[in-house]
């Protein structure tokens, strides 16, 4: 099959997913609560009922699974037939590669800053400012929504948005950007490079926040490498689960008072830190890449 007929099918098959879950998940919410509570979700609000905050959050993980985890997995398993090499489910890598992970993702914090706050200044020329106000309202939907999915006044509150926001994301988006469409777009392009960096861009294009597009799609661009390099995917998925669970954690101390940091907060460095952490940031991807081709070296001599 080419390249651009497996694109185009396995964005067909995400669409239908998403259909498909929505459904399914429109179903469930509408036995549990009622028809109302389905309705309900239409108009969000922080004064919003438990139940409809509640169908909100079904939603979401069922568009995680329904979207992106079981498209790729049909696309791997079913359409293409090569489930590991474009999963690339192997685990055998090192695991100094989840160490050097763990710490790339902590040291590009204020790298991440940095392009948060340059990206959230962005203004487009006059003649585009129709389109530039439809970005910021939908910038504006998005965190309201986040907002509100993001209050947590429970443990157990906290453990359905670890699930929601940080274990199947991490899992399912990495399976589908990384596993199947870098592979695609790799074969497509003849390039790693450019495999890495498209998937990257679909991936942050995809969530429809473009004031903060360029870092998620940094993001993606790490994600797409951690997977490349080590031919695993789970290296990704990691970061990915650290990521996004930082950031709950973070959300969830502060609700509780016990840190004093605002997550919301724009401004949390300065210029030295944004030089330190490009710095640190590319001498760990060059350890993790170095790592990962003495690891490659080895299981072809074997």
């Amino acid at each position: 099959m080419s390249y651009p007929l497996q694109f185009l099918l396995l964005v067909l098959l995400a669409v239908a997913g998403l259909f498909l879950g929505g459904l399914i998940c429109g179903i469930f919410i509408v036995i549990i609560y009622g028809v109302s509570g389905f309705s309900a979700m239409m108009n969000m609000g922080a004064d919003m009922p438990a139940s409809t905050l509640n169908s909100l959050k079904i939603m979401q993980m069922g568009s995680s699974v329904f979207g992106f985890l079981a498209p790729a997995i049909f696309f791997a398993k079913v359409i293409v037939r090569q489930p590991v090499p474009y999963l690339k489910t192997s685990r055998k890598f090192p695991l100094m590669l989840l160490l050097l992970v763990f710490f790339i993702m902590l040291v590009s914090s204020p790298l991440m800053e940095m392009l948060i706050n340059f990206n959230q200044k962005m203004v487009l020329p006059q003649a585009l400012k129709g389109l530039e106000r439809w970005m910021r309202n939908m910038e504006d939907t998005a965190s309201q929504q986040t907002e509100i999915l993001l209050k947590m006044k429970s443990s157990v509150n906290f453990l359905v948005n670890l699930l929601m926001i940080a274990i199947l994301p991490a899992i399912a988006e990495e399976f589908i950007f990384r596993g199947c469409f870098q592979q695609i777009f790799t074969g497509w392009t003849k390039s790693i490079h450019w495999g890495v960096w498209l998937s990257a861009a679909l991936f942050s294009a995809i969530h429809f926040q473009f004031f903060g597009l360029l870092p998620r799609m940094l993001l993606g661009v790490f994600f797409g490498y951690f997977a490349a390099w080590s031919g695993s995917i789970w290296p990704g998925v990691l970061g990915h689960f650290l990521n996004n669970g930082t950031a709950l954690v973070v959300s969830y101390l502060y609700q509780l008072k016990l840190i004093k940091v605002n997550p919301d907060e724009q401004q949390m460095f300065d210029w030295k830190s944004y030089s330190f952490s490009i710095l640190l940031t590319l001498i760990l991807f060059l350890t993790y890449k170095k790592v990962s081709q003495t690891q490659n070296q080895r299981l072809q001599a074997v």
